[in-house]
């Protein structure tokens, strides 16, 4: 069944946010003013109230400082974690503390550009709970590739996800998701990972809930300046699986 998506709202009136944008930062001062002002260009251009949610995640750099800069002239709000605690835990946060109707995570360097919200949006409206990018759809169209050894552990990660996770999703960890403001609060106050893979684990609780997922193709450009560390990070990604399924067997992932 289509649900119609609210008619446009009255930009300014406070209690009626249409969308809110979550972005986990870290040590973004390079590039969180360019990324937030194409952000900000895109939604002064929509009929529907906005905001959005800088989750400063620990930065040692102005982070904070850029962001600030932008809070008095733009509906722009900055959550703080004091220390480092990784994306997971930062993107949780911007979701429990979002007001909107719909709720899009973006990563900040805007690989995946915002103006794909407005397909997304068009796709939540037949009844989505939520709609996520993909890079490994045929559709897909990747402007600027990763560097090969990243590309090839990713598409491991992904069919290691597909076996012992989530199954039927080619891609888990693009890092643009539009959700349903509700849909979200239930599913991230579930979420118990802080670090890269809590997108599985989100995705993992939506399929378990049997909440409806649309993947669809995103343009997608990989950053230089990736906070990801395939080597690094790779081993901890794959134990996190098996956390995801240990959580589950523990009841962690009941009544959401």
């Amino acid at each position: 069944m289509k649900i119609p998506l609210n008619p446009p709202l009255v930009k300014g009136d406070l209690n009626k946010t249409f969308l809110s944008v979550v972005i986990p930062a870290y040590n973004e001062s390079k590039r969180i003013r360019d990324s937030l002002k194409g952000i900000i260009n895109y939604l002064e251009h929509q009929k529907y109230i906005w905001e959005i949610i800088i989750v400063n995640d620990g930065s040692s750099d102005s982070t904070a400082d850029v962001i600030r800069n932008l809070m008095d002239t733009y509906p722009v709000k900055l959550l703080t974690n004091e220390t480092n605690r990784g994306k997971g835990f930062s993107v949780r946060k911007g979701m429990l503390n979002s007001q909107g109707e719909y709720v899009l995570f973006s990563d900040a360097d805007l690989s995946t550009p915002i103006d794909e919200l407005s397909k997304m949006l068009k796709i939540m409206a037949e009844g989505y709970d939520l709609v996520i990018g993909s890079r490994g759809l045929k559709e897909s169209k990747i402007l600027i590739r990763q560097p090969f050894y990243r590309e090839f552990m990713g598409k491991v990660f992904n069919r290691i996800v597909r076996l012992l996770t989530v199954r039927g999703i080619n891609d888990t960890q693009c890092g643009f998701k539009l959700f349903r403001g509700d849909i979200a609060k239930r599913i991230f106050n579930k979420q118990r990972l802080d670090g890269f893979s809590f997108d599985v684990e989100i995705l993992y609780i939506a399929k378990k809930c049997r909440f409806s997922i649309k993947e669809i193709p995103v343009r997608w450009t990989n950053s230089p300046d990736s906070k990801v560390r395939a080597l690094k990070n790779s081993p901890g990604m794959f134990f996190d699986l098996i956390k995801i399924n240990f959580y589950n067997i523990t009841g962690n992932y009941n009544n959401v």
